[in-house]
């Protein structure tokens, strides 16, 4: 732990410890006051809380916390994970469930770069250092198809193909009840859930997004649905489909019956990126790959389908 000293400065004089440590040292207002909170700040060698009022020529000793460590790529073998194409540019996998698709704070489980990294496949090293490469993402729950960059001009192309939305994402998903219409749009705005860590939730002052939905088979208790994504948020499909009373089946966070879960065999969502298509990088054709269920969601349906749902 560093500690760093500094005069409060005329300007500085009357304000809040935190607001003061902010404007001072760049920190953020809530890592300023997590400081405080935790006896980090001594004012004139009394420690002082994160709303208490400086004094200018006073004396600040900080406890500057120390930087976090980058994240790397582990190289890590991820058993199920099968390459649909490779060339030069790009390639194209079809990602197990519980993989996420690079590393993250809190994630320590096996990720795709880490498989592609560990079978020795070279990837683009644009972006962060633990997500080179990605272009796209799937939830660590979510399985199905999913392309990876390997050149940087195929990750500059295919970063630009998905912000400006000109890649076709189609996913399935067992939704539990029967949507209605069963052919629609889901526009709402999502954002983080203020309540819940980690989830999403449909917010007036979240981003913009849009899901198309078509019932594909309908069941006493779920429906099987395609679904076809405008935009890319994170938990989209996920959300989106429980604002509207329609979560998919076994996933729980978001509000899925427990009971229909067990009976279906799920220990996650029902959902799955089945159809992914792009203009490819370099040769300018346009592409698609396809991905079939996993034997968990097979089993799923399939039972629905036997018990007449």
């Amino acid at each position: 732990m560093t500690v760093r000293s500094l005069l409060v400065p005329e300007g500085l004089d009357g304000e809040r410890v935190d607001s003061a440590l902010s404007r001072a040292l760049g920190l953020s207002r809530s890592k300023a006051a997590e400081i405080a909170q935790a006896g980090g700040v001594a004012m004139d060698g009394s420690v002082v809380g994160k709303s208490d009022r400086v004094t200018s020529g006073s004396r600040l000793d900080v406890e500057m916390p120390e930087p976090e460590k980058p994240l790397e790529i582990v190289a890590e073998p991820v058993p199920g994970m099968r390459i649909l194409f490779e060339d030069e540019a790009i390639i194209v996998v079809d990602k197990p469930v519980g993989v996420a698709a690079h590393s993250a704070a809190g994630w320590h489980g096996p990720t795709v770069i880490g498989g592609l990294a560990a079978a020795g496949h070279r990837i683009a090293t644009s972006g962060a250092a633990e997500r080179q490469g990605i272009v796209h993402r799937l939830d660590v729950g979510t399985s199905g198809v999913m392309v990876v960059a390997k050149g940087e001009h195929a990750y500059s192309v295919l970063k630009r193909a998905f912000k400006q939305r000109t890649v076709s994402k189609t996913y399935h998903a067992l939704v539990q009840g029967l949507p209605d219409p069963v052919v629609g749009t889901i526009e709402a705005p999502i954002g983080r859930n203020p309540r819940r860590d980690g989830l999403y939730a449909v917010r007036s002052d979240g981003k913009h997004a849009v899901t198309h939905y078509e019932v594909l088979e309908a069941h006493r208790s779920a429906s099987l649905v395609e679904v076809n994504l405008e935009t890319g948020r994170t938990h989209q499909i996920r959300v989106h489909m429980s604002a509207t009373k329609h979560p998919c089946c076994g996933d729980l966070p978001y509000g899925a019956d427990p009971v229909l879960a067990g009976r279906l065999g799920l220990e996650r969502q029902w959902l799955h990126a089945v159809h992914l298509a792009f203009t490819h990088p370099e040769t300018g054709e346009w592409v698609e790959f396809s991905s079939d269920y996993p034997a968990d969601l097979a089993h799923a349906l399939e039972t629905l389908r036997s018990a007449q749902g």
